[in-house]
């Protein structure tokens, strides 16, 4: 298939704990154009690296870059990008950084951070990496709604300690431009109308949102992982999204 300027890139970046495979329903969901849409493992996450845990927030922007690149992603052919949860971490970073390579992203039960952020400011110094929490621990944490036995197995089987560095780095944001990027947020464990009521509040998790330019919200009520619990759902979700670019 011939591939044109109007059928952009898409990069999937999924949250902490997992890799490309946590979207595997997502592209088989996304059409006969999936070669446009392209999963990434983040730096820190792939299991078969033995220097892993030492992986930063720097590392894995640099490797979204890297990917975007790869993907002949530029000024005039921006990517849309779709960050999961503990992705928007270094997702921020990179629409800091690189905001005209970005023509619209999509946060998934995530949103943009706010600069001086850290997701576990009192994680010791001395913790080289944080496992994925029993089940029971993190249902307090993040909603598990809509996810079978069989996908909880695949979770815990697949699922890669999250690097130390990258919990305790703060993100440095400088380039208010990130604000202009077009932003789709696609509400699953907490609704729309909850998550942008904490932002207009200025809630320290959610007051980013409230500084976007241009912002498109959408309600797909499941628990935090929508992948696995409505893929078709999400695809149908990203792809409207991807159609409306910039």
């Amino acid at each position: 298939m011939t591939h044109t300027t109007s059928t952009p890139t898409i990069l999937l970046i999924a949250g902490h704990w997992l890799g490309a495979w946590a979207w595997d329903e997502v592209l088989e969901s996304l059409g006969a154009d999936r070669s446009r849409a392209v999963a990434m493992t983040l730096p820190g996450l792939d299991a078969t690296d033995p220097a892993r845990a030492a992986k930063t927030l720097d590392d894995q922007a640099a490797a979204i870059l890297d990917e975007v690149g790869r993907l002949g992603v530029s000024e005039q052919q921006p990517a849309i990008i779709v960050a999961h949860s503990g992705a928007n971490a270094p997702v921020s970073l990179v629409l800091d950084r690189h905001p005209a390579l970005i023509a619209r992203v999509v946060w998934v039960d995530s949103g943009p951070v706010a600069a001086g952020s850290v997701f576990a400011p009192d994680l010791p110094d001395d913790v080289e990496e944080l496992p994925l929490p029993p089940f029971e621990v993190l249902g307090q944490q993040a909603s598990l709604e809509g996810l079978s036995t069989e996908v909880l197995e695949r979770f815990r089987e697949r699922a890669v300690p999250e690097p130390g560095p990258v919990l305790r780095q703060p993100v440095e944001l400088t380039n208010d431009e990130r604000r202009a990027i077009p932003t789709t947020l696609i509400c699953c464990s907490i609704p729309s109308a909850q998550l942008l009521e904490l932002a207009r509040a200025g809630h320290p998790m959610f007051a980013e949102v409230a500084m976007l330019d241009h912002l498109d919200v959408v309600d797909l009520p499941t628990g935090h992982w929508p992948m696995w619990s409505r893929p078709g759902d999400l695809a149908d979700l990203i792809q409207a999204a991807a159609s409306r670019g910039r």
